[in-house]
Formats: C-alpha cells, sequence, structure tokens
C-alpha cells in the first residue's frame, strides 16, 4: 500500500489557489494580502511583445505572460533560463553587479524556478530551485538556494495557529521544565521578562489565559501571508529555507535548513547564520550570529546572542548578549549577559539569572532521581559552575555563586551570595566560604558587571538590566545570609558542649550577634555548621564566617553610599538633612525580583499581574511599556530600598542618619573602595607572580609577550583611574554639604 500522498492537479494550477477559496474575504482575491504586504511602492506593467520574444529567446517559460508583471526600468535581457508560474512581478532590473564580501553577482534572474512573488529592484537571483510566494525586498542576493518557500500557514516560529487548524499543531515553548508544566508561547519581540512572568506564575490560570490572548491579539489566524526577505540581505549555497519571515541585511550562507523563523535584522543589528546550521521552530533577535553545525529548535535568541560550533539550544529562550558555543542547552531561561562554551557541558530544566558563566563538563541535568516529575535548576545572577560539576535537580542558588569542580551527590540549597561551594570528598562534607568572591576573586567579580555594561549592544532597552554585583536583589539575600551566619554561629557555640539542649531560633541569632560582632572571639576554637543547604545527612561546614559576616555588612554601607552618591549627582540638594528627609518616609528594604533581568520590587510585580488581569493592561506593547517606566523609577526605588537597608542593618532611626554617621560612611565607602581597588590588583597578579603560572615561560619578556604586561590591563587601569575619581566625587559631596573629614 502507498505510504507517501502524491497528490495530482492540472500544470495550470502550479502558483495559483495560495488561499483556499472558503477563506478569501467577499470582494477580495488571493493575493489581498500579498498586497498589503509588498510595501515597495513599484508601479508594475505588463510585458511588452518585444520584452516577451526577449525572454523566450533567453529560454525562459512562463504559464501565463500576462501574469508576469514589471515596473517601468525593466530589462528582459537580465533574465535567462527561469521558469515563472503565477502571477509574478519584478521591479528594476539594471546591469550592474552586486558585491557583498568576496561574493560579486550581476543583477538579474538565473537559472531559478519562481512562482508568485514579488521581487524588488536590482535583485540578484541564480540557481535557485523553487522560489514560492516570498516578497523580496531591494538589492536582495539569493544564490545557490534548493529551496525557498511559504506555505499557507506559515506562522513564521509564532505560537499561534491559522484558521481550520488543529490545536494540537501550535507550537509551545516548553522552558524551565522538562514536562511543559512552564509552557510559553512564542513571538517576535518577547523579551526575557515576559518569559518570566508566563512561566514562572502557574497557579494563576486567569494571569496565563491573558498571556495567551496577548499573544494571539498581537498576530492573526489568516491564511496566506507571503514570506519576506528584507533589503540588501544575502542568501547562498543553502539547501531548504521554508516558512521564514528575514529582514533586512541578514547574511545568511550554507544553512542546511532553516524551516518556521522569523530572522530580525537591520539597523538595530545585523543577523548572520553560517554553515551547517539546522533551526526549526524560532524566533532569531537583532544582531544574532549562529555559525558552524548548530542545531536550534522551539527557541527565541534575544537580540545580539550567539550559537556556536555545533551548539544545541532546544525548548529554550537565550536572553541578549549571551553566548552558547559546543554544548547542549534544554527546556532552560536564560536571562541576559550568559556564557557557556566547551562541548560537553550540559544545562537542562534550568532558569539562569544572567551574568551566568557554566564551565566545560559541566552536567546540569535533571536527574531523574525520583518517581516524581523532572526536577528544576534556579540560579541567581552571577552563577558560575566549575569544571565536570554535575548537580542533582532540584536545586536552588543565591546570586553569584560559585561551584568547585566535582559531583554533588544531593540537591542543594545555597542561600548565601558570592559562596564558593565545595565538596570535600575527603572528609565527605559539603564546605562553604561565604563572600568568596570579595575575599579572593575581586578581580572576575567587579569585571563581570565591567564586562556586560561594555558588551549589551541593545539599541532598543526596553528592560533596564541590572549589572551591578550590589543592587536590592543582591542586598536582600546578603540579609538574608546575616541571619543564617548569626543563627549558625549562636546554636554551634551554644551546643558545643551540650548539642541536646533545646534552643530557639531567636536564642541563637541573639547569641550569634555578639560573637560576630566581638573582636575577642575565638573562631578557632568551633566549627560553623548548618543545616537545609543539602538534601542528606552529612556535615555542611561554613569556612571564614566572622569574616564573611563583617564583609556582608560592608557591602551593605558601601551600597548605600554608592547609591546616595549618584543621587546626590542627579539633584540639587546642598544640604544633607533635606535630602535624606525627602527619601526616607517611603525607604524600606522591601522584596525585589529578577524579571529577565530587570530588578523590580515584588509589590510593582503584583500590580502588574492585577492589571493585566483586570484589563487595565490590553497588550504585550502595554506590558512593556509597564517595564520602561519602571526603568525610569528604578534609581529612586532603589534609594527608598538602600536607605531602608542602612536602617535596619544599623538598628537606627532616619532622625539618626544624620550628617555624623553619613560623613562616617563616606569614610568607609573611600577605604572599602580602596581595598576592591587593591584586590583587584593583588588577584590578577597572582597570574603573574605564581612560579607554577610561569614555568612555561622561559623568559619574563616571552610572558609578557603571551599574557601581556599586568601594568597595560586595561581593566586594572580603569579601576585605578575609578578609584581616583570615586575620591573626587565624595571630596565634592563633602564641600557641597560643608562635611568635615
Amino acid at each position: 500500500m502507498a505510504q507517501n500522498s502524491i497528490k495530482k492537479s492540472p500544470i495550470s494550477a502550479l502558483g495559483y489557489g495560495f488561499i483556499p477559496a472558503n477563506q478569501i474575504p467577499k470582494g477580495k482575491n488571493e493575493y489581498y494580502l500579498r498586497n498589503i504586504q509588498n510595501r515597495s511602492g513599484i508601479t508594475y506593467r505588463q510585458l511588452t511583445a518585444y520584452e516577451i520574444e526577449v525572454l523566450v529567446r533567453n529560454r525562459n517559460t512562463s504559464d501565463n505572460w500576462n501574469h508576469l508583471l514589471v515596473s517601468d526600468a525593466f530589462n528582459a535581457e537580465l533574465v535567462k533560463n527561469c521558469k515563472f508560474y503565477g502571477l509574478v512581478r519584478i521591479g528594476k532590473l539594471e546591469p550592474f553587479c552586486l558585491e557583498f564580501s568576496d561574493l560579486k553577482v550581476p543583477v538579474g534572474l538565473y537559472n531559478s524556478t519562481i512562482i508568485s512573488c514579488d521581487l524588488g529592484d536590482n535583485v540578484s537571483i541564480d540557481n535557485v530551485n523553487y522560489l514560492s510566494h516570498y516578497i523580496l525586498g531591494n538589492e536582495v542576493i539569493i544564490n545557490n538556494v534548493n529551496e525557498l518557500v511559504t506555505t499557507n500557514h506559515a506562522k513564521f516560529g509564532v505560537g499561534i495557529i491559522k484558521k481550520e487548524e488543529a490545536e494540537a499543531v501550535r507550537i509551545w515553548m516548553e522552558i524551565c521544565n522538562e514536562n511543559g508544566g512552564r509552557s510559553v508561547l512564542p513571538f517576535n519581540g518577547m523579551l526575557p521578562g515576559d518569559a518570566f512572568l508566563w512561566s514562572k506564575y502557574r497557579d494563576d490560570a486567569s494571569l496565563l489565559q491573558k498571556f495567551k490572548e496577548f499573544t494571539e491579539a498581537r498576530f492573526n489566524d489568516l491564511r496566506g501571508y507571503y514570506g519576506k526577505v528584507g533589503d540588501r540581505t544575502v542568501i547562498k549555497n543553502t539547501a531548504i529555507i521554508k516558512d521564514v519571515w528575514i529582514g533586512e541585511d541578514a547574511y545568511i550562507k550554507g544553512a542546511n535548513k532553516l524551516k518556521n523563523l522569523t530572522i530580525n535584522s537591520g539597523s538595530e543589528g545585523t543577523t548572520q547564520i553560517g554553515e551547517g546550521c539546522e533551526i526549526v521552530n524560532g524566533i532569531i533577535g537583532f544582531g544574532c550570529r549562529i555559525f558552524y553545525g548548530v542545531k536550534a529548535v522551539r527557541f527565541i535568541m534575544a537580540s545580539h546572542s550567539q550559537l556556536k560550533y555545533g551548539a544545541r539550544l532546544i525548548n529554550s529562550y537565550l536572553g541578549n548578549n549571551a553566548t552558547i558555543s559546543c554544548c547542549e542547552v534544554l527546556n532552560t531561561l536564560i536571562f541576559p549577559a550568559h556564557e557557556q562554551h566547551h562541548n560537553n557541558s550540559f544545562l537542562c530544566a534550568a532558569l539562569v539569572m544572567g551574568q551566568s558563566n557554566i564551565a566545560a563538563g559541566a552536567t546540569i541535568g535533571s536527574n531523574h532521581n525520583s518517581r516524581a516529575a523532572d526536577g528544576e535548576i534556579v540560579a541567581g545572577r552571577g552563577f558560575w559552575p566549575g569544571l565536570c560539576v554535575s548537580l542533582k535537580h532540584n536545586s536552588k542558588f543565591a546570586s553569584f555563586t560559585i561551584l568547585a569542580k566535582g559531583d554533588y551527590p544531593a540537591e542543594l540549597n545555597i542561600p548565601l551570595p558570592f559562596s564558593l561551594v565545595s565538596n570535600d570528598f575527603s572528609k565527605d562534607e559539603l564546605v562553604i566560604i561565604p563572600c568568596y568572591w570579595l575575599m579572593y576573586n575581586m578581580y572576575a567579580l567587579a569585571r563581570n558587571s565591567w564586562k556586560y555594561v561594555d558588551r549589551d549592544k541593545r539599541i532598543e532597552r526596553i528592560q533596564h538590566i541590572e549589572y551591578n554585583y550590589l543592587a536590592p536583589d543582591t542586598i536582600n539575600e546578603i540579609f538574608t545570609a546575616l541571619q543564617i551566619l548569626e543563627e549558625a554561629v549562636g546554636r554551634n557555640f551554644l551546643q558545643k558542649n551540650n548539642p541536646a539542649i533545646k534552643l530557639s531560633k531567636e536564642q541563637c541569632i541573639e547569641e550569634g550577634k555578639i560573637l560576630l560582632n566581638s573582636p575577642t572571639t575565638n573562631w578557632s576554637s568551633f566549627e560553623v555548621n548548618v543545616s537545609s543547604f543539602e538534601n542528606s545527612k552529612r556535615n555542611t561546614k561554613l569556612l571564614k564566617t566572622d569574616k564573611a559576616y563583617q564583609l556582608y555588612k560592608e557591602l551593605v554601607h558601601y551600597y548605600f553610599t554608592t547609591t546616595m552618591l549618584e543621587l546626590v549627582q542627579e539633584t540639587k540638594f546642598n544640604n544633607w538633612n533635606d535630602l535624606i528627609k525627602k527619601y526616607t518616609s517611603k525607604a524600606k528594604r522591601n522584596e525585589w525580583l529578577n524579571i529577565g533581568g530587570q530588578l523590580m520590587p515584588l509589590d510593582i510585580v503584583n500590580t502588574l499581574k492585577e492589571k493585566i488581569k483586570k484589563g487595565t493592561i490590553k497588550s504585550w506593547d502595554a506590558v512593556h511599556d509597564f517595564y520602561s517606566q519602571q526603568s525610569t523609577l528604578y534609581k529612586t526605588q532603589k534609594v527608598h530600598h538602600a536607605i531602608g537597608a542602612i536602617l535596619e542593618l544599623n538598628q537606627i532611626s532616619a532622625k539618626q542618619l544624620d550628617e555624623t554617621f553619613f560623613n562616617k560612611l563616606l569614610t568607609e565607602a573611600v577605604n572599602t573602595k580602596t581595598w576592591m581597588s587593591q584586590s583587584i590588583y593583588q588577584t590578577r597578579s597572582k597570574d603573574y607572580n605564581s612560579d607554577f603560572r610561569k614555568m612555561v615561560y622561559d623568559t619574563q619578556e616571552e610572558m609578557e609577550q603571551v599574557m601581556g604586561k599586568l601594568e597595560d590591563n586595561g581593566f586594572i587601569q580603569q579601576e585605578i583611574e575609578d578609584l581616583k575619581v570615586f575620591k573626587q566625587k565624595i571630596n565634592k559631596l563633602r564641600k557641597q554639604f560643608r562635611l568635615n573629614k
């Protein structure tokens, strides 16, 4: 029995009947959507008898020469060995060459089959075996393409369905969870904040329904839209392009298959797709780069992100200014500024909140370690699992957690920001150094913030992405960490000689505060252990707790001072008391959320959700307007948060936050900035002073030629200059407020 269904129809039907007759509105024809899409402004006419004669002489054929329409500047001599079917409209063809990179081709149509298409001015089409139902812009180059076709039900990667289609054909993007429990509908223009809100609040059915309605309203279910290729786009040596919308100035070369995609490209960033790529069911943002054997299915790449060297991205959202090379990412939502390289790293069923780096051999995949549904990973900003790290789902990590090489045997919940987590196999215990980044890796921490600001290539910055490692989210995590350290220290001390004693959390915290704030505490006399960090019965040990505790508090002070310094520079206050009085009324260390890289107070997020459900916010554009509005309010909201944080940390009232107290904080901030700058230099200098680093070089000159000179390091030089400027700003502020040193 025949398996393939081969349908026969008259040759005269080729190029016609693109839209089913029952779906063409009364008084319209099958070209009504095509005519709306074609905005070239070209005035078409029918061929002259002489032009038809030239076309026939040049071995061209048409099912009906009356259906081949051209502009006044059409040159029939530039059309050779082509077959035309259906209504084909051609712009001007002039005797020029088009040159792009190392490709130089003549304007004209050559050796191609063209079915029901609109072609802009001075295009070059050569050896396109099947070009069907596309609208091409001006100066487009298409060379050596097997198939470039649009179907009447094309959706261009958007999660909608067309008239008379079954719900089963709708494309969902299954982010954050392998079982589809957090699925979202992809759409062109989807921001990381949209993906987060939609995937997070799964218990709010009315909110989810609104998101679906927003997406469907953004597009329509009419059949018959043509594919488009924007002005100056170049496509060469590619096998199959089907149902793909391509913007201006894109460059596609050597791809195997592109299907059901929107490829954004143009003035906001040109997009390139290279050799061996197979890309299906997705949205590609402005300025993206996809090269060398990439496989991507059911995905969104936000603007200026990259996939390279055989990377696989499936059922995932990749945020702006991110790069994935060589590895596999499944069912994951990644916020802006992410790095993942190396062939053997794997990331699955995760929410990664940006500024992250996944090292070689890292296996962050659902381990199927129970009979329950597959688990998830939630990682705050700055997540950095090291070489060959293996994690169990579910696990959760505070911001700027670094995991040392190792196979972690149980689920982890690490609430201490800036920590190093390691697996001590010899003692079979989990070891954590809180505030490790500040103690030993200041260069990497500071450079992390700097480099992602420098690499942010977005033109349209609807969401304000926070890259500073000190921000409301990390400060709130610091307060959580302070209490954890206080309780752990107090409990370990009080139970040292009487392990069975019953203690309340409050008792332990009070004792811990006394010990941690006392300069006479002998920290070598007892270990600090914690529970609930790992789903196991083995020991979890905290190291350098006293130093971490003081650093955490110093960071809160520094956050407050730098936030107020920014405020002073943007206001006209000349009196500290007047300034602080204006902002203390709303001061509060409130809860914040990371919404796709944009930090927002929790109550604001709840307001957004309610406005969506009540219909005050009626579209994705309105949601994006809300993001933009919040971006303008962020600095003021952060000031309120910083004041609330300093009052809470020091247990003082707003009246006590006077000139004397602030002046003291200014001095402390200079000291903090100074040791940070020194630590940045010292951290990097280890690479130049270590004998094990130097042993591969025969001379100092050889090392400097390979590594560059330490004193020439641009980032270090910038930090030295920043310290100088910071001191100048402090001195200026003191003069402005008439404060004495």
